[in-house]
Protein backbone atom coordinates (compact mmCIF):
# COMPACT_ATOMS: atom_id res chain seq x y z
CA UNK A 1 0.00 0.00 0.00
CA UNK A 2 1.55 3.40 -1.12
CA UNK A 3 2.37 5.83 1.72
CA UNK A 4 0.74 9.11 1.67
CA UNK A 5 2.63 12.59 1.05
CA UNK A 6 1.74 13.28 5.01
CA UNK A 7 3.04 9.71 5.87
CA UNK A 8 6.81 10.57 3.91
CA UNK A 9 7.00 14.05 5.45
CA UNK A 10 6.17 12.76 8.80
CA UNK A 11 9.35 10.04 8.21
CA UNK A 12 11.32 12.08 7.18
CA UNK A 13 11.64 14.51 9.70
CA UNK A 14 12.03 11.93 12.60
CA UNK A 15 14.69 10.86 10.23
CA UNK A 16 15.99 14.47 10.72
CA UNK A 17 15.54 14.41 14.43
CA UNK A 18 17.15 11.57 14.88
CA UNK A 19 20.16 12.17 12.88
CA UNK A 20 20.28 15.33 15.14
CA UNK A 21 19.83 13.76 18.42
CA UNK A 22 22.59 11.47 17.31
CA UNK A 23 25.08 14.35 16.32
CA UNK A 24 24.46 15.54 19.79
CA UNK A 25 25.22 12.55 21.33
CA UNK A 26 28.55 12.10 19.47
CA UNK A 27 29.34 15.26 20.42
CA UNK A 28 28.52 14.78 24.05
CA UNK A 29 30.88 11.74 23.76
CA UNK A 30 33.72 13.40 23.12
CA UNK A 31 33.19 16.67 25.59
CA UNK A 32 34.99 14.55 28.52
CA UNK A 33 38.34 14.57 25.65
CA UNK A 34 38.43 18.22 24.59
CA UNK A 35 37.28 21.54 24.87
CA UNK A 36 34.19 23.29 22.98
CA UNK A 37 36.49 25.12 21.06
CA UNK A 38 38.05 21.92 19.39
CA UNK A 39 34.89 20.46 18.99
CA UNK A 40 33.93 23.62 17.15
CA UNK A 41 36.50 23.63 14.95
CA UNK A 42 36.89 19.96 13.90
CA UNK A 43 33.42 19.76 13.79
CA UNK A 44 32.66 22.84 11.89
CA UNK A 45 35.93 21.99 9.67
CA UNK A 46 34.37 18.48 8.48
CA UNK A 47 30.83 20.44 8.10
CA UNK A 48 32.29 23.17 6.07
CA UNK A 49 34.10 21.02 3.81
CA UNK A 50 31.19 18.54 3.12
CA UNK A 51 29.07 21.46 2.55
CA UNK A 52 31.06 23.50 -0.18
CA UNK A 53 31.84 20.34 -1.68
CA UNK A 54 27.64 20.11 -2.08
CA UNK A 55 26.83 23.33 -2.81
CA UNK A 56 30.04 23.85 -5.43
CA UNK A 57 28.14 20.49 -7.34
CA UNK A 58 24.58 22.20 -7.11
CA UNK A 59 25.86 25.78 -8.55
CA UNK A 60 24.93 27.29 -5.32
CA UNK A 61 28.38 29.25 -4.63
CA UNK A 62 28.38 32.91 -4.54
CA UNK A 63 31.25 35.61 -4.45
CA UNK A 64 31.95 35.40 -0.63
CA UNK A 65 31.45 39.62 -0.78
CA UNK A 66 27.44 38.50 -1.13
CA UNK A 67 28.19 37.63 2.53
CA UNK A 68 29.31 41.15 4.02
CA UNK A 69 25.78 42.15 5.02
CA UNK A 70 24.60 42.67 8.70
CA UNK A 71 21.54 40.40 8.73
CA UNK A 72 24.24 37.37 7.64
CA UNK A 73 26.60 38.40 10.37
CA UNK A 74 23.63 38.79 12.91
CA UNK A 75 23.10 35.29 11.89
CA UNK A 76 26.43 34.07 12.00
CA UNK A 77 26.96 35.51 15.59
CA UNK A 78 23.74 33.91 16.64
CA UNK A 79 24.96 30.84 15.72
CA UNK A 80 28.30 30.69 16.87
CA UNK A 81 27.09 31.96 20.27
CA UNK A 82 24.39 28.93 20.04
CA UNK A 83 27.21 26.39 18.79
CA UNK A 84 29.24 27.11 21.95
CA UNK A 85 25.81 27.53 24.57
CA UNK A 86 25.06 23.95 23.67
CA UNK A 87 28.53 22.37 23.41
CA UNK A 88 29.22 23.16 26.63
CA UNK A 89 25.71 22.57 27.86
CA UNK A 90 25.80 18.73 26.55
CA UNK A 91 28.97 18.40 28.40
CA UNK A 92 27.39 19.57 32.23
CA UNK A 93 23.88 17.83 32.04
CA UNK A 94 22.07 14.59 30.67
CA UNK A 95 21.19 15.00 26.86
CA UNK A 96 17.75 14.55 27.50
CA UNK A 97 17.67 17.65 29.80
CA UNK A 98 19.03 19.76 26.97
CA UNK A 99 16.91 18.37 24.63
CA UNK A 100 13.63 18.96 26.37
CA UNK A 101 14.90 22.81 27.02
CA UNK A 102 15.36 23.11 23.34
CA UNK A 103 11.99 22.20 22.37
CA UNK A 104 11.15 25.51 23.38
CA UNK A 105 12.67 27.17 20.53
CA UNK A 106 9.59 27.41 18.50
CA UNK A 107 7.67 29.26 21.00
CA UNK A 108 10.46 31.12 21.33
CA UNK A 109 10.71 31.81 17.88
CA UNK A 110 6.70 32.73 17.69
CA UNK A 111 7.74 35.73 20.36
CA UNK A 112 10.21 36.50 18.21
CA UNK A 113 8.52 37.48 15.07
CA UNK A 114 5.61 39.17 17.23
CA UNK A 115 7.98 40.97 18.66
CA UNK A 116 10.56 42.09 16.13
CA UNK A 117 8.47 41.45 12.64
CA UNK A 118 4.97 42.68 14.32
CA UNK A 119 3.19 39.10 13.40
CA UNK A 120 -0.39 38.86 14.96
CA UNK A 121 -0.20 36.67 17.45
CA UNK A 122 -3.54 36.15 19.45
CA UNK A 123 -3.71 35.68 23.53
CA UNK A 124 -4.28 31.83 22.67
CA UNK A 125 -0.66 31.64 21.21
CA UNK A 126 0.59 34.26 24.16
CA UNK A 127 -0.93 31.89 26.27
CA UNK A 128 0.46 28.58 24.82
CA UNK A 129 3.93 30.86 25.31
CA UNK A 130 4.09 31.43 28.72
CA UNK A 131 2.58 27.93 29.43
CA UNK A 132 5.53 26.70 27.38
CA UNK A 133 8.21 28.58 29.33
CA UNK A 134 6.65 27.78 32.71
CA UNK A 135 7.18 23.96 31.36
CA UNK A 136 11.07 24.89 30.85
CA UNK A 137 11.36 26.76 34.33
CA UNK A 138 10.05 23.19 35.99
CA UNK A 139 12.79 21.59 33.67
CA UNK A 140 15.39 23.37 35.01
CA UNK A 141 13.92 24.01 38.66
CA UNK A 142 16.51 26.60 40.06
CA UNK A 143 17.74 25.66 43.66
CA UNK A 144 18.29 27.52 46.31
CA UNK A 145 21.33 29.04 44.60
CA UNK A 146 19.14 29.98 42.01
CA UNK A 147 19.87 28.03 38.24
CA UNK A 148 22.95 26.32 37.23
CA UNK A 149 25.71 27.03 34.93
CA UNK A 150 23.97 24.18 32.14
CA UNK A 151 20.54 25.20 32.53
CA UNK A 152 21.57 29.09 31.56
CA UNK A 153 23.49 27.88 28.58
CA UNK A 154 21.04 25.62 27.29
CA UNK A 155 18.58 28.67 27.77
CA UNK A 156 21.29 30.99 25.58
CA UNK A 157 21.48 28.55 23.06
CA UNK A 158 17.74 28.51 22.50
CA UNK A 159 17.65 32.42 22.42
CA UNK A 160 20.56 32.32 19.99
CA UNK A 161 19.46 30.01 17.92
CA UNK A 162 16.02 31.87 18.23
CA UNK A 163 17.87 34.77 16.82
CA UNK A 164 19.66 32.82 14.13
CA UNK A 165 16.71 31.97 12.70
CA UNK A 166 14.79 35.38 12.61
CA UNK A 167 17.45 36.51 10.98
CA UNK A 168 17.20 34.03 8.41
CA UNK A 169 14.30 35.74 7.38
CA UNK A 170 15.89 38.99 6.64
CA UNK A 171 18.16 37.74 4.49
CA UNK A 172 17.70 37.93 0.28
CA UNK A 173 16.17 35.00 -1.76
CA UNK A 174 18.71 35.58 -4.10
CA UNK A 175 21.62 34.10 -2.17
CA UNK A 176 21.20 30.26 -2.05
CA UNK A 177 20.66 28.45 1.53
CA UNK A 178 23.71 26.46 0.42
CA UNK A 179 26.01 29.26 0.86
CA UNK A 180 24.44 30.85 3.87
CA UNK A 181 25.23 27.22 5.46
CA UNK A 182 28.98 27.59 3.79
CA UNK A 183 30.02 30.69 5.16
CA UNK A 184 28.24 29.73 8.28
CA UNK A 185 30.04 26.88 9.25
CA UNK A 186 33.20 28.09 8.16
CA UNK A 187 32.74 30.68 10.88
CA UNK A 188 31.80 28.11 13.62
CA UNK A 189 35.02 26.61 12.48
CA UNK A 190 37.44 29.72 12.74
CA UNK A 191 35.88 31.05 16.03
CA UNK A 192 35.95 27.17 17.42
CA UNK A 193 40.21 27.17 16.59
CA UNK A 194 40.19 31.10 18.11
CA UNK A 195 39.19 29.82 21.37
CA UNK A 196 40.78 26.94 21.86
CA UNK A 197 44.15 28.79 23.36
CA UNK A 198 41.77 30.06 26.49
CA UNK A 199 39.88 26.88 26.73
CA UNK A 200 43.00 24.77 28.32
CA UNK A 201 44.77 24.45 24.66
CA UNK A 202 44.58 21.83 22.00
CA UNK A 203 44.33 18.29 23.09
CA UNK A 204 45.46 14.97 21.12
CA UNK A 205 43.06 13.58 19.29
CA UNK A 206 42.15 10.00 19.25
CA UNK A 207 41.11 8.26 15.91
CA UNK A 208 38.04 7.57 17.71
CA UNK A 209 37.01 11.43 18.93
CA UNK A 210 37.89 12.16 15.26
CA UNK A 211 35.33 9.59 14.03
CA UNK A 212 32.81 10.71 16.11
CA UNK A 213 32.84 13.92 15.44
CA UNK A 214 32.85 13.27 11.47
CA UNK A 215 29.84 11.10 11.82
CA UNK A 216 28.16 14.35 13.80
CA UNK A 217 28.94 16.37 10.79
CA UNK A 218 27.71 13.39 8.29
CA UNK A 219 24.49 13.04 10.80
CA UNK A 220 23.88 17.26 10.71
CA UNK A 221 23.63 17.34 6.53
CA UNK A 222 21.35 14.53 6.72
CA UNK A 223 19.16 16.03 9.69
CA UNK A 224 19.05 19.43 7.23
CA UNK A 225 18.20 17.42 4.38
CA UNK A 226 15.51 15.77 5.38
CA UNK A 227 13.91 18.79 7.06
CA UNK A 228 13.98 20.00 4.02
CA UNK A 229 12.40 16.87 1.83
CA UNK A 230 9.95 16.75 5.19
CA UNK A 231 8.59 20.25 4.38
CA UNK A 232 8.59 20.09 0.77
CA UNK A 233 6.49 16.35 0.83
CA UNK A 234 3.49 17.03 3.48
CA UNK A 235 1.09 19.54 5.03
CA UNK A 236 3.52 21.90 7.57
CA UNK A 237 0.61 21.78 9.69
CA UNK A 238 0.90 17.77 10.01
CA UNK A 239 4.65 17.30 9.79
CA UNK A 240 5.89 19.87 12.06
CA UNK A 241 4.64 18.40 15.16
CA UNK A 242 6.97 15.41 14.52
CA UNK A 243 9.94 17.48 15.45
CA UNK A 244 9.45 16.83 18.69
CA UNK A 245 10.27 13.14 18.48
CA UNK A 246 13.98 14.68 18.87
CA UNK A 247 12.70 14.41 22.58
CA UNK A 248 12.49 10.50 22.00
CA UNK A 249 15.39 9.65 20.27
CA UNK A 250 17.92 11.97 22.84
CA UNK A 251 16.27 9.83 25.52
CA UNK A 252 17.47 6.87 24.35
CA UNK A 253 20.54 7.69 23.65
CA UNK A 254 20.99 9.15 26.79
CA UNK A 255 19.55 6.10 28.47
CA UNK A 256 22.11 3.74 26.04
CA UNK A 257 25.61 5.45 26.29
CA UNK A 258 25.27 7.52 28.88
CA UNK A 259 22.98 5.84 31.50
CA UNK A 260 21.10 9.00 32.14
CA UNK A 261 17.55 8.25 33.04
CA UNK A 262 15.07 11.90 32.90
CA UNK A 263 13.34 12.46 36.49
CA UNK A 264 10.04 12.61 36.84
CA UNK A 265 9.95 16.49 36.48
CA UNK A 266 11.88 16.78 33.61
CA UNK A 267 9.25 14.68 31.66
CA UNK A 268 6.74 16.54 33.30
CA UNK A 269 8.37 19.68 31.79
CA UNK A 270 9.26 18.77 28.48
CA UNK A 271 5.22 17.01 28.44
CA UNK A 272 4.16 20.78 28.92
CA UNK A 273 6.33 22.47 26.09
CA UNK A 274 5.41 20.10 23.67
CA UNK A 275 1.71 20.32 24.57
CA UNK A 276 2.59 23.96 24.34
CA UNK A 277 4.34 23.54 21.15
CA UNK A 278 1.39 21.76 18.97
CA UNK A 279 -1.05 24.32 20.54
CA UNK A 280 0.77 26.76 18.85
CA UNK A 281 1.37 24.88 15.63
CA UNK A 282 -2.57 23.84 15.09
CA UNK A 283 -2.95 27.99 16.07
CA UNK A 284 -0.86 28.49 12.60
CA UNK A 285 -2.42 26.14 11.09
CA UNK A 286 -5.68 27.34 11.73
CA UNK A 287 -4.80 31.47 11.19
CA UNK A 288 -2.95 30.19 7.88
CA UNK A 289 -0.55 33.06 9.25
CA UNK A 290 3.19 32.33 7.79
CA UNK A 291 4.68 29.50 9.96
CA UNK A 292 7.80 30.97 11.67
CA UNK A 293 7.55 28.55 14.38
CA UNK A 294 6.92 25.45 12.33
CA UNK A 295 10.35 26.64 10.39
CA UNK A 296 12.05 26.33 13.61
CA UNK A 297 13.77 22.54 14.46
CA UNK A 298 14.72 22.51 17.67
CA UNK A 299 18.07 20.58 17.09
CA UNK A 300 21.48 21.74 17.68
CA UNK A 301 23.07 24.06 16.01
CA UNK A 302 25.63 23.88 13.79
Amino acid sequence: MPRSRNTEGAICMSMAMAGFSASDALSKSVIAYMNAGEIMFLRGLFTSILVYLIAWKLGALRPWRVMLKPVIALRIACEIIAAVTYITALGMMPIANASAILQSLPLVVTFGAALFFKEPVGWRRWLAILVGLAGVMIIIRPGPEGFTAAALLCVASVASTAGRDLATRGISRDIPSLMITTVTAVSVAIFGALMIPFLGGWEPVSVTSLSHLLLASVLVLVGYQSVILAMRTGEISFVAPFRYTSLIFSSLLGFVFFAEVPDFWTLVGAAIVIASGLYTFYREAKRHVPPVAQESAPRSPV
